[in-house]
């Protein structure tokens, strides 16, 4: 999952508040058609808020009808999760930034009784009114009570049986309170039951100790906590480097697996450790071509077999997957002479061991690229015996499915002998050209 900052005009690689991108789905058609938000429950944890107040949100920006139901966020009509997440940063910059020191590190707090919202930023202490202007602020009164930092007052006065920090300091000597009234300066606790609003680092206000446990276990436990934020804060920064940066960085990986296990076949038993790391860096759909870079020479057709496990991880119903294999296997044609004679058979092996997809090769065949267009009509032209034979197979498979009122099952690959025999080559092939004269099973 990829993470962004918070305030998405900082460019400072150390800014450490950071939330996922909003992923939204568009489902249905016509009058029905909606747009759901797949990772909202994520999106708001990361800031702190309920996720009914980020959708409602939507809601009001747009004009449209909010759904909550089921842990499902759903606003209706079709938008675009680039348009919803610019949405998202006027909610940011209205109901979660402070707006003195520009920190994300607040509360809100819900006064009913006086019909207003106080925001406090435990970063800098400053205390003041939201914008009470925005439709929001409606749906917020009147649903004062959910996860994230949420503070509910009722009256003025706080909900729970135990006040806050300030309360606290507010009683006088003798152990007497004192009877001035709280002001909106004073930091409520909640509703009994409802538990208290996260801070950015995961702890509460009431939570908060102001001793320090120096026993050697403790002093270790530290250490290791330190670590491990820190070792997050270099994962997340990752995902804001380029593409090809990530790209690179999983093959620096990888190899450094093949070289600690003693070789390539060592990889094919670390596949999960490559999926979690490539899903990491967010470069899944350019792992097969990684693998590819780094496992494939002059004896690719063995290592098609060999390493056939190791591919299906990434490849499976991952039609861009394929193709970016396709791409790699095209430069290491061209860096090696030697492959080139061998083009169809190790095109036909990627096929027969359900590595590349026949629509995924037929798809890569239309299009050459613009780079090495030369070195690219060349591999195409010797792999022209295979295209032929997946483009007839095709058409004679849609041929006998419109002839036929019998409904059969059928497959797509189908053997050499069953597809190229004397009987069922084209009439139309001219003598002379390469269909007629081509044995597939010579592959």
């Amino acid at each position: 999952m990829a993470y962004i900052n918070v305030k998405r005009d900082v460019t400072d690689q150390f800014y450490r508040y950071k939330m996922p991108l909003l992923i939204a789905k568009v489902e249905g058609k016509g009058n029905g058609i909606k747009t759901v938000i797949v990772n909202m429950v994520d999106v708001a944890k990361a800031l702190c808020r309920p996720p009914s107040y980020t959708c409602k949100y939507f809601g009001c920006e747009l004009g449209a009808q909010t759904q909550m139901a089921g842990g499902r966020y759903i606003v209706n009509g079709a938008h675009e999760g680039t348009k919803l997440q610019e949405l998202l940063d006027g909610f940011i910059r209205r109901f979660v930034l402070c707006s003195e020191c520009d920190n994300p590190e607040t509360d809100l707090i819900v006064q009913a009784g006086k019909g207003r919202i106080v925001q406090t930023c435990k970063a800098c202490g400053h205390t003041g009114l939201v914008d009470m202007r925005h439709k929001l602020t409606t749906f917020i009164l009147k649903n004062p009570v959910g996860p994230g930092g949420t503070i509910v007052e009722e009256n003025g006065k706080s909900g729970g049986k135990k006040g806050g920090k300030k309360a606290r300091a507010g009683k006088g000597k003798g152990g007497k309170e004192s009877t001035q009234s709280p002001n909106h300066d004073q930091q409520p606790q909640q509703e009994e039951g409802f538990e208290g609003p996260p801070t950015m680092n995961g702890g509460s206000e009431e939570e908060e100790e102001w001793s320090v446990d120096t026993s050697e276990a403790a002093v270790k436990q530290r250490m290791e906590n330190l670590s491990s934020q820190a070792t997050n804060l270099a994962l997340t920064s990752d995902l804001e480097k380029s593409s090809q940066d990530r790209v690179n960085m999983l093959f620096d990986f990888v190899k450094s697996l093949k070289d600690g296990s003693g070789g390539a076949e060592g990889l094919v038993s670390q596949k999960q450790k490559i999926k979690v790391e490539a899903e990491r860096l967010d470069v899944v759909d350019k792992a097969a071509g990684v693998l590819a870079e780094l496992l494939f020479d002059v004896n690719i057709l063995q290592q098609i077999k060999d390493y056939r496990s190791l591919f299906l991880v990434f490849i499976v119903e991952n039609r861009k997957a394929q193709k970016y294999l396709l791409g790699v296997f095209e430069m290491l044609v061209g860096e090696k002479e030697q492959l080139k004679a061998k083009v169809p058979h190790i095109l036909k092996a990627f096929y027969d061991h359900d590595i590349v997809e026949e629509e995924a090769l037929l798809e890569w065949a239309d299009k050459v690229p613009k780079k090495k267009k030369e070195l690219a009509k060349e591999i195409r032209e010797k792999a022209a015996p295979l295209l032929n034979w997946l483009r007839t197979a095709e058409e004679e498979s849609s041929s006998e499915d419109e002839d036929d009122d019998v409904e059969v099952e059928y497959s797509s690959k189908a053997t050499g002998d069953s597809i190229m025999t004397a009987e069922s080559q084209p009439a139309e092939v001219e003598e002379g050209e390469a269909g007629p004269d081509f044995d597939i099973d010579a592959i």
